[in-house]
């Protein structure tokens, strides 16, 4: 399949900036059942300064913000081809070990609410996948899909205490449990193309979990399944933090206004 996609971010100041730094992680993998056939990342408002592969093989451009800025749109665009690989990514590449995707980090540390889910699921499975694929079932299960309820920075004990969340906080919370379970487990950012829509809010993340045998494989926990063609993989990382599509630090501007357009389509 062939997916579309054209994403646009400005940021508007409501007063001038005097200076900042943004990371922009945008253009999907050449990996795991894709191949970008095009893709460009433009920007107004800024200047691009370098680009760099990242320790999980992250395309990252940093941009620029000069002082006296006020807005700055960023537009990636472009075309991916996926195949169906019933969500198995391959064997491990990137610069980062594989038992670096061991470690917690404040968003993905196990407490006692992911301690409990892991308690709950049991082990009478015939293999990982079969007890990896019920895990996620009990996450959105237990923590219900409903956007507004959470932010960036909402760890994984905390959204099964408040029993919803995001596909951010889904990710997370099946990362937190992987891990606690001894598998390496990352998480991921890209797009999901819609059935019933082009035009959407934000761009989508899931979950990634090493398996013997099998390697990285995908789990959608706030969709209920492995990711199919439908989905492209943008950035990998321990969590969101080392996978958002921007971040960043911009000094002055101070209140910060942020609207996002974005299409993504066969």
């Amino acid at each position: 399949m062939r997916v579309k996609v054209r994403h646009s971010t400005e940021y508007t100041y409501d007063q001038a900036v005097s200076r900042g730094l943004q990371k922009i992680r945008l253009t999907p993998k050449n990996s795991g059942g894709q191949t970008v056939v095009s893709w460009d990342t433009g920007v107004e408002g800024g200047t691009k300064e370098l680009s760099y592969t990242d320790q999980h093989n992250n395309l990252v451009e940093l941009l620029s913000i000069a002082p006296g800025t006020r807005t700055v749109t960023i537009v990636c665009e472009g075309e991916v081809d996926t195949s169906d690989t019933a969500g198995i990514i391959g064997q491990h590449g990137g610069y980062a070990p594989l038992w670096y995707f061991r470690r917690s980090t404040p968003q993905t540390r196990a407490g006692p609410r992911v301690r409990q889910l892991v308690r709950d699921l049991g082990k009478d499975f015939d293999d990982d996948p079969s007890r990896l694929h019920a895990l996620s079932a009990l996450i959105l299960d237990s923590v219900s899909y409903s956007t507004g309820t959470t932010d960036f920075a909402t760890t994984a004990e905390q959204a099964i205490e408040a029993g919803q969340g995001v596909c951010q906080d889904h990710a997370h919370i099946l990362i937190a449990a992987a891990r606690l379970m001894g598998y390496p487990a990352r998480y991921v950012s890209g797009y999901l193309m819609m059935d019933d829509r082009v035009d959407q809010d934000a761009g989508h993340a899931w979950a990634e979990v090493h398996v013997d045998g099998l390697g990285w494989v995908g789990f959608d926990v706030s969709n209920g399944v492995s990711p199919d063609p439908r989905y492209v993989r943008v950035a990998t990382g321990l969590d969101y933090g080392e996978a958002a599509p921007i971040s960043g630090i911009v000094y002055g501007g101070r209140n910060e206004s942020m609207v996002v357009q974005l299409q993504v389509q066969q």
